[in-house]
């Protein structure tokens, strides 16, 4: 333990630390085991300090703590206090002490922004891989919080370095960065080799209270201490700031850089760099990711006719723009099949921005007098503030809206519910409808029910998810499954369970 305390900035100890040898670090004391360095982390529900002691009865064979509680200095275990504030930079840096610093033998991207974290990193995943660079995603994906705390973290990428060890190729981790992370110092002890900013819009700001303190939070990822050089979204008015604030090497990307834009329902073709790009993803929006996956990987290090190659063979990310259902293909009937006139995405928009995009995706898509139709909703013990803004972007994005449930969590639905309307006002155009159903499934199947010849039927706000969080505790729900299921369930076709 002693070697671990010479890493950080300790300012008393109390105990032997030379004396005991560790083998983790530990924040949670119901997870701690023997051998473990329990940290003290102070938050807003619990403090840890409260169970230090608990901590040394399970085995934990020192304590890091920020103050001395009741029994602390005579616990029989060492104690180290580190200066008020800093127990989770601390804990990041005996993280990656205690498992051989194992950023630095990979080579590290970190992603960054509020949508599109998620796409950015798997299709960066797939375009580097399939030129021989072995790589591992981290992120929403792949993990219950999109950026893991610190000890979880570190011994995720000391497996990526054993595996590195046994294929003797240098392996590169592309990792989602949430604001949370940053500001909660979860990748404090890992300097990336590249980070990526793909955009900021409103939300977290339950968290971070204003929008200039989650970009402060944002672009503490383009700092010399934490990254050696940026790749940022120059089309995005807080990238441009960014560009300007950043304190190392940026490359700045926008959308004058592809033309020949062709987008229909699961391809999109278009040129970058003089060069033909031709993918099975589908909208606007994934050009922009695309063009982000491509110059970071050319600062990764890729030739462009490499990085052309890769996205050739990238797959729509779960829940991100997924094409569920598309139009029937001619002889639909003659097999006996119903003909579907409609199509049906998934997405994961739950911010007002994120939403905006996909809606405005979804109209480019929509044939002859198609509608757009949407079904939504917003969590609950979230961002509050964002709740009218959803309302309203829904109302003037889409022709019809299922205003339903979303992760209620400990809240009433229907008062998340009159949040969300309180944005719509007069916004409903001409013939179009605002619907409210509670209940989710019955939300996505009234919706698919009354969809007509040319619509395009999104269902936004939980992608990929496998549950939905009520009061009483997460229950088993896929948007895709379930869209799925009414479908099949209205005599359509469809591909089989997600």
């Amino acid at each position: 333990m002693s070697e671990l305390l010479d890493c950080v900035e300790v300012i008393e100890v109390v105990g032997d630390p030379g004396s005991v040898d560790a083998r983790a670090i530990e924040y949670d004391s119901r997870q701690v085991g023997p051998g473990d360095i329990f940290c003290c982390l102070p938050g807003v529900v619990e403090d840890g300090h409260r169970y230090a002691l608990e901590a040394v009865s399970k085995g934990a064979v020192g304590v890091v703590c920020e103050r001395f509680v009741d029994g602390l200095r005579t616990v029989g275990a060492p104690v180290a206090r580190v200066r008020e504030g800093t127990s989770r930079v601390v804990m990041a840096q005996l993280a990656a002490a205690i498992n051989g610093y194992p950023s630095n033998e990979l080579f590290m991207i970190g992603i960054t922004g509020t949508n599109g974290k998620t796409t950015v990193a798997n299709l960066l995943g797939t375009v580097l891989s399939s030129s021989g660079r072995p790589t591992q995603v981290m992120g929403t994906l792949s993990s219950t919080r999109t950026t893991p705390e610190s000890p979880e973290l570190q011994e995720s990428l000391a497996a990526v370095v054993e595996s590195q060890r046994l294929d003797g190729k240098r392996h590169v981790v592309a990792m989602e960065v949430s604001s949370h992370a940053l500001a909660q110092s979860r990748v404090a002890g890992i300097r990336f080799d590249l980070a990526v900013f793909t955009n900021l819009s409103h939300d977290h700001l339950d968290y971070h209270a204003t929008m200039e303190r989650y970009f402060e939070a944002k672009a503490m990822l383009f700092g010399p201490d934490q990254a050696a050089k940026g790749v940022v979204n120059k089309d995005d008015e807080w990238g441009k700031k960014l560009l300007e604030v950043a304190r190392i090497p940026v490359v700045a990307v926008g959308s004058d850089s592809v033309s020949d834009v062709e987008l229909s329902l699961g391809h999109t073709k278009f040129k970058w760099r003089g060069l033909s790009v031709e993918t099975s993803l589908t909208g606007m929006v994934n050009v922009h990711n695309c063009l982000l996956v491509a110059e970071t990987a050319l600062a990764a290090g890729l030739a462009p006719e490499e990085v052309c190659e890769g996205l050739s063979k990238v797959s729509p990310v779960p829940g991100r723009m997924q094409v569920l259902s598309g139009w029937s293909e001619p002889g639909a009937k003659e097999k006996g099949v119903r003909s579907q006139p409609f199509s049906v995405i998934v997405d994961y928009a739950h911010t007002p921005a994120g939403l905006c995009r996909v809606l405005d995706e979804a109209r480019r898509l929509v044939r002859g007098d198609g509608k757009v139709v949407v079904v939504f909703g917003c969590g609950g013990n979230r961002d509050r503030a964002k709740r009218p803004m959803m309302g309203h972007v829904a109302a003037r994005g889409a022709d019809i809206c299922y205003l339903t449930s979303d992760n209620p969590r400990e809240e009433d639905p229907l008062e998340i519910v009159r949040e969300v309307l309180s944005g719509v006002g007069g916004e409903v155009p001409d013939g179009g409808s605002f619907q409210v159903e509670l209940d989710r499934r019955s939300a996505i199947a009234g919706a698919l029910k009354d969809a007509h010849y040319g619509d395009v039927v999104v269902v936004a706000g939980k992608g990929h998810e496998s549950t939905q969080v009520l009061k009483s505790g997460p229950v088993a729900f896929d948007d895709r499954l379930v869209s799925l299921q009414e479908l099949s369930r209205l005599g359509f076709e469809v591909a089989g369970d997600v």
